[in-house]
């Protein structure tokens, strides 16, 4: 990571940084990093993962930050600055392009007599924003039914909402070292704010991240 002073901060540098770190294909050793962290597991041969993110290009004005494939697990991670209670629904939309993308891609027939079989999906928000929010809280796609009939519905989507904020989901910081790093620089950039504009408190926060960091 570099500071040029002639370069203008992007406005949604958290989510851009965030997918940075974690989206790229020369940084699968920090996604699967995190993916171990919030599932608990231990993998690691990081060439496990295939990266199969939405992009506008294909879907005009459906676009997702991250999802990847780990066996017959769909992961799809989104990161959110805000609190947004529709996170079930967006995640339902942007799932049913992956699994339309999945089927065309193996060439099965969903209008043929033979299960398809699907990944497994696991839908995951990380949340920075101001707003208090508790270490996890499960999103339902029901909670937005009327109350009355939300027993009667036939589809459910659930998501799990991690707050990522400094401070925040310990076990979870531990486990994923790249996370822990991201933590802490967007939590020095809004301490930077207090006294300077947003260039500013990036340039300061770049210039204090230890050396150790592995994001630097």
């Amino acid at each position: 990571m570099s500071y040029d002073e002639n370069v203008t901060v992007n406005p949604k540098h958290k989510d851009r940084l965030f997918n940075f770190i974690f989206g790229k294909e020369e940084n699968r050793k920090w996604t699967l990093s995190l993916y171990n962290a919030v599932n608990g597991s231990d993998h690691e041969d990081e060439s496990m993962i295939e990266f199969n993110t939405l992009e506008d290009v294909m879907y005009l004005s459906m676009k997702n930050d991250t999802s990847f494939l780990i066996g017959n697990i769909m992961s799809v991670y989104e990161h959110q600055s805000s609190f947004n209670p529709n996170m079930p629904l967006r995640m339902m939309e942007y799932v049913g392009r992956l699994y339309s993308g999945y089927v065309s891609k193996n060439k099965f027939n969903k209008y043929g007599e033979k299960l398809i079989m699907l990944p497994t999906p696991k839908l995951v928000v990380f949340y920075n924003g101001l707003r208090e929010q508790a270490d996890e809280t499960i999103l339902k796609l029901s909670d937005s039914f009327e109350e009355e009939h939300r027993r009667e519905a036939d589809i459910e989507v659930c998501v799990r909402m991690l707050n990522v904020n400094r401070g925040r989901n310990k076990d979870l910081m531990d486990r994923c070292k790249p996370l822990a790093e991201y933590s802490w620089f967007i939590d020095e950039i809004r301490k930077n704010r207090k006294d300077y504009d947003t260039e500013a408190s990036v340039r300061l926060a770049m210039e204090a991240m230890p050396d150790d960091h592995i994001i630097k």
